[in-house]
């Protein structure tokens, strides 16, 4: 699955677990190994939570950034 804010910016990523000061996310990193976008409007507690909302598809996807 390719990132929506992503590709808004122009960039076909496919999304992945990323992690933040704030928690888990759904998003995309760039060629350089930094955050691109946040798809998911909420924050996970642990990876694992964040894992299964991923192939789960169990998250909100944000439309804007």
């Amino acid at each position: 699955m390719l990132g929506f804010l992503a590709q808004q910016s122009g960039s076909n990523i496919p999304v992945s677990v990323c992690r933040s000061p704030a928690g888990y996310y759904i998003g995309t990193i760039d060629e350089n190994g930094l955050p691109l976008s946040r798809e998911s409007a909420e924050y996970f507690a642990n990876k694992k939570i964040a894992e299964h909302a991923l192939l789960s598809g169990d998250f909100t996807q944000r439309f804007s950034p």
